[in-house]
């Protein structure tokens, strides 16, 4: 099969109302040709529609959609030559996957004697050979996932919109087929828009994440950018698992908590309430004060969690607030860690120091 081609999207301004509910407010977002862009946000954020509205089953309540420098704001669904992966496969199960494949090919009237070698080439690409003739049924959910993402990919697309497609499968095999879907997009070389609710999935398959909330794009980012310097308290509390604390702020770059001082690299926010984001991973356990250059924070150890990779400690500081610290599950890492009850001290690097502004 020849590599698709990816086609550059652009949204301009959608926006979806149902009443005086704003499903989709005002989104502008331009998606460059071959990216993977991932569109994340908890239930109710505006996600779906959005998605909607690019494979066009939502019109638009205003705003514009081009691929490329087509307008399909108003094309239906089977003239956007979109290829779609919902959460369910919404395979069919009276036919057989090679059937199964090769169905957009009957919708688009394609010579049948073409189908047989795109079938066959569509399945080795998602390393399912030989599997033509088997039944829906037959098949484990990570095999039943691989055939929707062929059917989708055989018509060489020039966009794919993929729908939470991961979500209906254990943990492990999960993990397996993101890294797949990072493999299988570097051969296709088609855009892909991928709509998710689970952060990790998001900042493992993508170039770029954009975080929805209340019908808005509140960041689009690189994943590391995302997760290490959020814009605001949502995408802090949202993305990785950072704890939030008010800060007092007391000049450029210097903030307090309660007496301790810390340092930030980064811009603090001029106006309003602001937090620290501290990420759990951030935090270093050290031995009565931080190194010189570092920040440090000390409180009482409530809780000790293991959880197989790594251990999970909570930390309550002076104030009240809690921290999280995650160490590596190793024999270095367990040893700097303190019983419960017992008082701990952490470093934080003014690089991983960041303030936030109240969402």
């Amino acid at each position: 099969m020849a590599k698709p081609k990816g086609v550059g999207v652009s949204i301009k301004s959608a926006t979806k109302t149902y009443g005086s509910f704003r499903a989709l407010d005002n989104v502008s977002l331009d998606i460059s040709p071959g990216e993977f862009v991932s569109i994340l946000g908890p239930s109710g954020s505006g996600k779906t529609t959005f998605l909607g509205i690019l494979g066009g089953f939502v019109q638009p309540s205003s705003g514009a959609i081009f691929l490329g420098d087509e307008d399909i704001t108003f094309s239906p669904p089977h003239k956007r030559e979109i290829g779609i992966v919902f959460q369910n496969y919404a395979l069919f199960p009276h036919m057989s996957v090679g059937e199964n494949v090769a169905f957009p090919l009957r919708a688009r009237r394609i010579p049948k004697a073409e189908w047989p070698d795109k079938v066959r080439d569509a399945l080795a690409m998602v390393e399912l050979q030989g599997f033509e003739k088997r039944r829906i049924s037959e098949l484990s959910g990570g095999q039943r996932q691989r055939v929707a993402l062929a059917r989708a990919i055989i018509f060489e697309p020039r966009l794919i919109l993929m729908d939470e497609p991961l979500s209906a499968l254990d943990k492990q095999l999960r993990e397996s087929m993101q890294i797949e879907l990072r493999h299988l997009h570097r051969k296709l070389g088609s855009t892909i828009i991928y709509v998710t609710h689970d952060q990790r999935e998001a900042l493992t398959m993508s170039d770029r994440v954009a975080v929805m909330n209340k019908g808005k794009i509140v960041q689009i980012d690189t994943p590391e950018r995302l997760h290490d310097w959020p814009v605001d308290s949502f995408v802090a509390s949202f993305i990785g698992e950072a704890t939030l604390v008010p800060v007092d702020k007391v000049g450029p770059g210097k903030v307090r908590i309660g007496k301790i001082a810390l340092r930030s690299d980064h811009a603090i926010p001029a106006a309003g309430e602001a937090f620290l984001a501290v990420q759990s991973e951030k935090l270093i356990i050290v031995d009565g004060e931080a190194p010189d250059g570092m920040n440090y924070l000390a409180g009482t150890v409530t809780e000790v969690l293991f959880q197989g990779e790594s251990i999970r400690v909570f930390l309550e500081l002076e104030n009240g607030k809690t921290l999280s610290v995650r160490q590596a599950c190793n024999h270095t890492s367990r040893q700097k860690i303190k019983p419960v009850g017992a008082p701990m001290t952490v470093a934080l690097h003014p690089q991983d120091t960041i303030i936030v502004p109240r969402t």
